[in-house]
């Protein structure tokens, strides 16, 4: 597969330890994008970060958090994109998702997605 020019980046804020069915919220997103089809995603943890409760969530030693920022990021095209929001909105609860344009050139060599 090959994903060429112009595409959608959608970004998705959540906490380390939001859950969705049991599973990590992150892990779940990852795991619904790929049964989708959607040509990838990637999972970053913060070390540091705040939200809409203004509460800092740190990784320093003295103050260790159990609930770090994590971003998912999805590449796709914009069509893919819109049609993955709807379920985004069933699984996220409280969290940031934010979309743009990128372009790029990404090749996926007889992996199968």
């Amino acid at each position: 597969m090959k994903l060429e020019g112009e595409a959608k980046l959608l970004r998705i804020f959540v906490g380390e330890s939001d859950r969705h069915g049991g599973r990590p919220l992150y892990e779940a997103i990852v795991l619904e994008a790929k049964r989708q089809g959607l040509a990838g995603a990637t999972v970053l943890k913060g070390f540091m970060g705040y939200g809409a409760h203004s509460r800092i969530h740190t990784a320093k030693v003295l103050q260790l958090s159990e609930d770090l920022p994590v971003v998912v990021e999805i590449v796709d095209t914009e069509e893919r994109i819109q049609a993955f929001l709807p379920v985004l909105e069933g699984m996220v609860k409280e969290g940031l998702i934010t979309l743009e344009k990128v372009s790029g050139l990404a090749f996926f060599l007889g992996v199968p997605l």
